[in-house]
């Protein structure tokens, strides 16, 4: 699967009383999904997952991909402590359709999260996931930063497909590209070169059945006002036809994503693909901007584009986290609300800080 481009890692919304706001969340899913970013990522850091319960967790996945678009790539945050449960999460993602499992690595145990573990961790996981795998490594949050040796080592299974590196430091994003270089996998892409998911080709094999439909009806009118119908074409053929999707392979590797948009341009040209960006909640065409610019070649554009950013991004999601971020969405037309406790909202004069800083940033 094509990870490349910018995917924002969702926020949960809540109601004041604590309870998810399902619907809130449909409509961020909605707009996100007619945004140029390439996907979409549920239950991150950023979705507060940790502060939800199972159940919860399962509720939020099958309601963001409902409200998703086809050609989103849609990316499950799975990774919880245990190798069984983590797995348990992935299986049931990938029976709602989602594209990839996103794995942050485990780190209560801090003290014995030796190489061993975490090559045991991942394997396991990789080897029996129904789903592509993505190692995410968080050390803000956990305490834990695995090695750029140990994700060069993890990158020769076959189901590890990329990493998401959010430490910001961008020598170790270098380094782990040049040590999977050598590793050659290819991702189906459309003609320009965009991801190519399931639920693409699903829905286009539902439209194909739904026109083979209408043309079998017309052709039962077009015979009852005493005219000749069309003979009907074999559906499998129509389907093939009618989608209109052509595809190609394009090779990719393993694929290093970023989470630090303060860094994205020197992250891209470290030779990272793409970026899982908690600013992108708020400000997603600005930080595809960036992205896009780079794609172009356009390095002064893009340099542009990064400094534009670099000071709110700093503050709004590196400094300030989940509630500055959840401010942003709402000072941006998007829907935050109120983080889950033991976060607590930000106050007054830190929300005229991020109107301040987020002004010249809209969407």
């Amino acid at each position: 699967m094509l990870l490349h481009g910018i995917h924002p890692p969702i926020t949960t919304p809540f109601y004041p009383e604590g309870n998810i706001y399902f619907k809130k969340l449909e409509q961020n899913v909605e707009r996100y999904s007619k945004t140029p970013v390439a996907g979409i990522v549920v239950l991150g850091s950023t979705g507060e997952a940790i502060l939800l319960s199972d159940d919860e967790r399962r509720d939020v996945l099958k309601t963001a991909i409902e409200a998703a678009s086809p050609n989103k790539v849609m990316i499950a945050g799975t990774g919880i402590e245990s190798a069984s449960e983590t797995l348990r999460l992935t299986e049931h993602a990938a029976s709602l359709g989602y594209d990839i499992a996103m794995v942050r690595t485990p780190h209560y145990y801090k003290a014995q999260m030796k190489p061993a573990n975490m090559l045991a961790f991942y394997r396991f996981v990789a080897d029996r996931s129904p789903l592509p795998v993505m190692i995410y490594n968080f050390p803000q949050a956990t305490g834990y930063d695995i090695a750029a040796e140990l994700v060069i080592e993890l990158a020769e299974h076959s189901n590890l497909i990329g990493v998401k590196e959010s430490s910001g430091d961008v020598e170790k994003v270098r380094r782990m590209v040049e040590g999977t270089r050598h590793i050659k996998r290819s991702a189906t892409v459309s003609e320009t070169f965009d991801a190519i998911t399931p639920r693409m080709l699903k829905s286009a094999n539902q439209q194909s059945a739904e026109l083979v439909s209408v043309g079998a009806l017309a052709g039962t009118a077009s015979s009852a006002a005493g005219t000749t119908p069309r003979p009907a074409m074999p559906s499998s053929s129509a389907v093939s036809v009618v989608s209109g999707i052509k595809t190609r392979q394009k090779e990719v590797g393993f694929q290093v994503l970023v989470g630090s948009a303060q860094k994205l341009q020197p992250s891209l040209d470290a030779g990272a693909v793409g970026a899982i960006l908690a600013f992108a909640n708020a400000a997603p065409t600005a930080c595809y901007e960036i992205y896009a610019a780079w794609k172009e070649g356009d390095a002064e554009l893009a340099q542009l584009k990064q400094q534009r950013i670099v000071e709110a991004a700093q503050r709004v999601a590196g400094d300030l986290g989940i509630p500055g971020i959840k401010y942003g969405m709402d000072f941006n037309g998007y829907y935050g609300g109120v983080p889950r406790l033991p976060l607590l909202p930000v106050t007054a004069d830190v929300r005229a800080e991020i109107e301040r800083l987020l002004s010249d940033i809209r969407n």
